[in-house]
């Protein structure tokens, strides 16, 4: 019998899209399932497993490896948040000194050298901070760590832009290795024609629109409360949305080497679909 294979999973988008809140509303959905998940947080602000952990302060790992010299266990750098998820947070430098996506360099590789990727895991998810697929924040993909990546968008023009640009590093990065798209994930901001517009980018990518998660003032009631939606209203409309997207991804078969847009083709788009004052804007 072959060794059990980890899903590891990146989520990539614009910051301030939602998609630190989407990754833990979608991995509680997968745990309730009865998955086995661990999630990594990839951004210097060490929020990507506060919902998952009810706003415990969790120790990052850039911080431990500081304090201790390098000599780091794992039981200081891992918690056990919601329903047994495995929540850690890379961190970064200190402000204005090094480079941020080092931490995830260093991170990922001390939770191999540790034996955090335990048999037992169905699933790593790496909430990665970036617009861009660049430098530290490209390792989970260029080193192979992780090959299904979604993005999180919305029907914003920068949103779109900056999905594009994340569209454009898989790209390169899938002809060396086998990270693949596994879809966009629509984490919706109420623009006009916001499912129809996501759907036509998606499909330009050569991929697909995998969830369309609706907006409602409930996320941000969960995260006033430090917690997940599935754990502060689990029979809420929302809560089954995001059971919804967690069961799109676990069966997803749809992985695609992504056909990024050019910008004038990008922008045909927006035009298209109604975006074509805040083209002339935002021109870029």
């Amino acid at each position: 019998m072959g060794k059990k294979i980890i899903r590891q999973v990146a989520i990539y988008g614009k910051g301030g899209i939602g998609k630190s809140t989407t990754t833990q509303n979608l991995t509680a959905g997968l745990i309730e399932m009865g998955k086995k998940v661990m999630v990594v947080g990839c951004d210097p602000k060490a929020d990507s497993t506060r919902l998952l952990l009810g706003g415990l302060a969790q120790k990052t790992v850039l911080d431990s490896m500081r304090d201790s010299e390098g000599d780091v266990q794992l039981d200081r750098i891992m918690r056990t948040g919601y329903k047994g998820a495995k929540c850690v947070e890379s961190g970064g430098p200190e402000p204005g000194v090094g480079c941020a996506g080092r931490g995830i360099i260093t991170s990922i590789g001390l939770l191999e050298r540790l034996g955090a990727y335990t048999d037992d895991l169905d699933y790593v998810f790496y909430d990665v901070l970036g617009d861009v697929v660049c430098g530290g924040f490209a390792m989970p993909i260029r080193e192979g760590k992780a090959k299904e990546i979604y993005i999180v968008a919305s029907g914003e023009m920068m949103a779109l832009y900056a999905a594009n640009n994340i569209a454009k590093g898989i790209w390169r990065y899938a002809q060396k290795g086998g990270v693949r798209l596994g879809g966009i994930i629509c984490n919706s901001r109420n623009v006009d024609r916001e499912n129809e517009l996501l759907r036509a980018f998606a499909k330009e990518l050569g991929s697909w629109l995998i969830y369309f998660v609706p907006r409602d003032n409930i996320v941000q009631h969960a995260e006033i409360r430090r917690k997940t939606v599935l754990e502060y209203k689990p029979e809420s409309n929302q809560a089954r949305e995001y059971r919804s997207l967690a069961q799109a991804i676990e069966g997803n078969e749809h992985f695609v080497i992504p056909k990024p847009m050019t910008q004038e083709r990008l922008e045909e788009i927006l035009v298209e679909y109604g975006l074509m004052d805040l083209v002339e804007d935002y021109k870029i």
